[in-house]
């Protein structure tokens, strides 16, 4: 009985990782696969402002997006 709830508790704790990386995941192989080059650019720039989760700032596009944008917050006083 006890084997079995160690079991449960591993698998609960395997699939929030599944989620955790597939929620990670998805967006780039979206954006990789789906967008045109020629607009990733401005996709970038309208995540920035949408978003500035940890997690997005880990594409390159979206960095320099990030600090575009802070930076243009810091010019308004904020």
């Amino acid at each position: 009985m006890t084997g079995l709830l160690v079991l449960i508790a591993v698998a609960v704790v395997l699939l929030f990782i599944a989620c955790e990386l597939a929620a990670a995941v998805l967006p780039l192989l979206v954006v990789m696969t789906l967008i045109p080059p020629e607009e990733r650019h401005g996709l970038a720039e309208v995540l920035a402002a949408a978003d500035c989760r940890r997690r997005l700032r880990l594409w390159r596009a979206l960095r320099v997006a990030v600090k575009a944008r802070r930076a243009v917050l810091g010019g308004q006083g904020r």
